[in-house]
């Protein structure tokens, strides 16, 4: 689409609130540290250091966390790149990526 912002393009904006009816919501687990949350959050989601904190912070607490909302192809994409960043490399528990899945 003309003028639509790429995937990769970053915001100032929390994710969250800027996006479409598609959430990615991500999974609370003790095989993942709060330094690999919040450095997967801005690698994935572009957030920016407070954001991502915040979202480790809530994941923690609550055991779940909406880290992006919009359209389906690219709430598709972000849980993808969830589900793929891999393992904790300072836990050596951490087998695998964070769960993350979408809600409409």
């Amino acid at each position: 689409m003309p003028n639509s912002p790429s995937i990769e393009e970053t915001t100032t904006e929390d994710p969250v609130q800027i996006g479409g009816p598609w959430r990615v919501v991500l999974w609370d687990d003790n095989e993942h540290t709060y330094e690999y949350v919040i450095t997967m959050l801005m690698d994935v989601c572009k957030m920016t250091p407070e954001q991502a904190f915040g979202h480790a912070v809530e994941v923690d607490a609550q055991k779940k966390t909406v880290v992006f909302a919009g359209e389906l192809e690219h709430a598709e994409h972000i849980q993808d790149l969830i589900l793929n960043y891999g393992p904790d490399p300072l836990l050596p528990a951490s087998k695998g990526s964070m769960s993350a899945t979408l809600e409409e």
